[in-house]
């Protein structure tokens, strides 16, 4: 367990979380100092300060410097709180649910960590209060597919079909749900929500490609109409599998407007370039710009095989990810951007998650 010096600026708050099988967190802001730990600095193009008047753009949100900034804290554990129940998940507006995933320098997903592996800063502030930490979980899906039927994928539309489908038959289990739109010039949903694989292929099939580009207008509604008003009685994870050039010559909303929609509806975008070929182009940095914002990861092909594979690394990536619930500190209603830093005490080990949300209007 790793224990954080209290200093004469601020206390540092200890967390406490429970292993998976173990109790539940709560916090201790009297805990007895223990030995210090150097905290990994926060990288400066993940985080964005939340007192300027102008906020820049969400992919290009930088962090507060360490001077102003309290350190990450080590989540730890606590024996005297609940035991995490099997079940529902109740969500509280003072909440935030942070899904994230942890590689190892091979790239590798890495399981079996504990909560006192993990620092976490949200807005620049320890959390309050962990209530909740799940390896591996395995909370209900509510996946979309966009597939970018503008005629500039018109040769290899019919294989990142069958790709879209295989994935389909492998993510899906019985409590998760899944859509399927295409895109060009307009937004076309050929299949709201389902679990019914059949449904969703036939969906599929129907898309035809032609016309231009409008891939931030469509991310921008998709994210508006699917997923910022689902209901939900459970906590969900949300994911968007996004198969692209990554060219917009059509949108009226810019890049930055639709990243900010994916954000507020808290989805995690994953992005699979159709540009094959040995380099990366203009739209394939488009691509990872909006994956990153989100917590989610981009896929090149090199080949329009490899198309499959990026639909086989989301799938096994969905099933390999861990889940925060915490409660931030100095939470306001304000529907102010907040910063995400979470990081691993491992220096071997790669965090990736959503840099940030907006908190609720009042």
């Amino acid at each position: 367990m790793v224990g954080m010096i209290i200093s004469s600026r601020a206390r540092w708050v200890l967390l406490a979380l429970a292993c998976v099988t173990g109790p539940q967190a709560a916090i201790s802001q009297t805990a007895t100092p223990q030995p210090a730990v150097t905290p990994a600095t926060p990288p400066a193009a993940t985080q964005q300060p939340t007192a300027t008047p102008a906020a820049p753009p969400a992919t290009t949100q930088q962090p507060a410097s360490p001077a102003q900034q309290t350190a990450p804290t080590t989540l730890q554990q606590r024996d005297d709180a609940p035991r995490e129940q099997t079940g529902t998940i109740k969500i509280n507006v003072n909440e935030v649910d942070l899904i994230f995933t942890v590689t190892g320098k091979d790239g590798h997903f890495v399981a079996g960590l504990q909560q006192q592996n993990f620092g976490l800063l949200d807005d620049g502030r320890p959390p309050v209060r962990v209530r909740r930490f799940v390896q591996q979980t395995n909370l209900p899906l509510r996946v979309g597919i966009m597939l970018d039927t503008s005629s500039s994928i018109r040769q290899r539309f019919e294989f990142e079909q069958q790709a879209a489908t295989d994935f389909l038959l492998q993510v899906l289990h019985p409590a998760d749900r899944a859509f399927v739109e295409g895109f060009d010039v307009q937004l076309n949903l050929a299949q709201d929500f389902t679990n019914r694989v059949d449904m969703l292929d036939t969906g599929i099939r129907r898309l035809r490609p032609g016309g231009g580009t409008a891939l931030f207008d469509s991310l921008y509604r998709t994210c508006k109409d699917q997923m910022l008003t689902l209901q939900q009685d459970t906590a969900v994870r949300k994911a968007i599998v996004l198969v692209s050039d990554g060219d917009d010559d059509y949108s009226r909303v810019l890049e930055t407007e639709a990243i900010k929609m994916c954000q507020r509806a808290e989805t995690i975008i994953y992005t699979i370039s159709t540009n094959v070929g040995p380099s990366r182009d203009k739209g394939d940095d488009v691509l990872q710009q909006i994956a990153d914002a989100t917590g989610g990861q981009t896929f090149y092909p090199k080949r329009i095989d490899d198309v499959a594979v990026g639909f086989h690394n989301i799938e096994e990536e969905l099933r390999s990810q861990y889940l925060l619930v915490y409660e931030p500190a100095d939470f306001k209603h304000d529907g102010s951007f907040r910063t995400i830093y979470l990081h691993s005490i491992d220096t071997r080990y790669s965090v990736r998650a959503k840099k940030g949300y907006f908190a609720p209007h009042e």
